[in-house]
């Protein structure tokens, strides 16, 4: 089973309702919960157990047609029994997916996805996100 695990920052200058906007690009936003984290900063997560979650990345990736470059990015992504997926929060806002490869490139935090499972669990994701399975 693999286990999903969306964040991100919302900062004292950001607008909460856009920020679920840009998620909404990422995940179906259900049972997602805000936490203060410091004074004026929060921070949203997401937990879900089913790839379906990531059914709006997965549009979204078909739709901007970059499925071969994620999987590229996804492989090259995965650690041990894990996959880290960061993806630029105002591109996402915009609609559109922009994976990074460090925090500093999204001046206003990245929209993070962890993924959790064994390798069959990831591969069936990455299969699920970048190709036309269900």
């Amino acid at each position: 089973m693999v286990e999903i695990l969306v964040e991100t920052e919302v900062r004292p200058t950001e607008d909460i309702e856009k920020v679920k906007k840009a998620l909404s690009t990422i995940v179906i936003l259900e049972n997602f919960e805000v936490k203060e984290i410091t004074t004026g900063f929060k921070i949203i997560l997401l937990k879900c157990n089913r790839k379906e979650c990531l059914e709006p990345l997965r549009k979204a990736i078909k739709v901007q047609q970059i499925e071969p470059a994620v999987r590229a990015y996804l492989y090259k992504r995965i650690e041990d029994s894990s996959l880290t997926i960061l993806i630029h929060k105002q591109a996402a806002f915009a609609g559109k997916i922009s994976l990074i490869d460090s925090d500093r490139e999204s001046p206003l935090g990245p929209i993070k996805v962890e993924v959790s499972g064994n390798s069959e669990d990831i591969e069936e994701l990455i299969n699920y996100l970048t190709s036309g399975e269900r």
